[in-house]
């Protein structure tokens, strides 16, 4: 499994919390830092992820987090996926 993220998360804290969570960063270094081995493919195609959270935070309810329960903000998250997934 992999973790993607952008260059603010190249903290060796987090990092090793990854590796912790038996899954492998693929997060791209900074410029001063040393390359990381990562597969182009996996980096170059956060973009889905990254849209796809852009769409769902026009729902005002997703944005703001109106709901007061994890279970509650689950299921506006999931219906919002729903209504996405139709649309598209």
């Amino acid at each position: 499994m992999w973790v993607v993220g952008d260059r603010r998360y190249t903290s060796h804290a987090f990092h090793e919390h990854v590796w912790s969570l038996s899954a492998r960063p693929a997060i791209p270094p900074q410029h001063h830092e040393a390359p990381v081995a990562c597969p182009d493919w996996i980096y170059n195609n956060r973009n889905v992820a990254e849209r796809l959270w852009a769409r769902l935070k026009e729902w005002r309810a997703v944005a703001t987090r109106y709901e007061k329960t994890a279970s509650s903000f689950m299921g506006i998250l999931c219906l919002a996926v729903a209504l996405d997934w139709l649309k598209t």
